[in-house]
């Protein structure tokens, strides 16, 4: 799952893959905002046909929480 994740990430933003880690704050670290988040997590939806609420995404800052978010869904791949 973490290499989806980061090639997900990677093409939505624009940036390189080896540049991002579970630490890596999407809004902090890597500049998204709220339009690329929403790319992103359709992009996740897409890859893993599974929908998921944006309230249950507020607290979730790192691509380590939104790996761990989406294993607490069930997605393991």
């Amino acid at each position: 799952m973490w290499e989806t994740l980061k090639k997900i990430v990677a093409e939505q933003l624009n940036i390189e893959e080896e540049s991002i880690t579970e630490e890596t704050s999407l809004k902090d670290d890597l500049g998204a905002d709220s339009l690329d988040l929403f790319s992103i997590v359709m992009a996740i939806e897409e890859t893993y046909d599974i929908e998921l609420p944006a309230e249950e995404l507020n607290g979730v800052a790192t691509l380590g929480e939104l790996m761990e978010y989406l294993k607490g869904r069930g997605i393991e791949a």
